[in-house]
């Protein structure tokens, strides 16, 4: 059987992007808030804001699900093929 899946990321990318990610947000919600315009104008603009948050997180979360769905059937089918190669017997004559 292979070994298991190990993660593709280091933590230096993963601090890297959580960091990137809080910077961005926390700079367009401060640009948003000083912004001199109408507070219907202001929350308008926050509220989408969150829209593309939350879209980011959800097409985030179904790119990773679909990888890991197609790395499971993919190791699924590999266990299948090291099972077939271990069993088969290429000098076994068949009838005699």
């Amino acid at each position: 059987m292979s070994a298991p899946m190990q993660s593709r990321t280091t933590a230096a990318y993963y601090i890297q992007a959580v960091l990137s990610f809080a910077l961005s947000a926390a700079a367009l919600g401060f640009g948003i808030a000083f912004l001199p315009v109408e507070p219907w104008t202001r929350a308008f603009l926050a509220v989408g804001l969150l829209w593309t948050v939350t879209s980011a997180f959800t097409l985030a979360k179904v790119v990773r699900d679909r990888q890991e769905t197609t790395d499971l059937v993919t190791r699924v089918d590999q266990a299948r093929l090291d099972k077939l190669l271990t069993e088969h017997d290429p000098f076994k004559v068949e009838g005699v």
